[in-house]
């Protein structure tokens, strides 16, 4: 029998995503990817068998997590984290 079978169902308009890797960056970089795209909780992980990382995330799927940011803006330093124009 899967373990699945006996989870209850998540509320209407959340979806319960596992990711299943051989490292935790990998989990990490794929559980970004889609909390780019949906509204979610905080991830939880778990060591998974054979020494990889199982990560679990609750994502809104009625809720976008905002606006994506190109590379290129995501790269460039905040507006205003500088120095100000009268400080030496």
């Amino acid at each position: 029998m899967n373990p699945a079978e006996n989870e209850p169902l998540p509320r209407p308009g959340l979806a319960e995503i596992r990711i299943v890797a051989a490292t935790p960056e990998a989990a990490r970089t794929v559980a970004e990817v889609i909390r780019r795209c949906f509204a979610g909780t905080e991830q939880r992980s778990y060591p998974a068998p054979g020494g990889g990382t199982r990560l679990h995330l609750t994502v809104d799927t009625e809720t976008a997590a905002g606006p994506a940011r190109s590379w290129l803006a995501t790269s460039r330093p905040a507006t205003g984290s500088g120095p100000h124009a009268e400080e030496p």
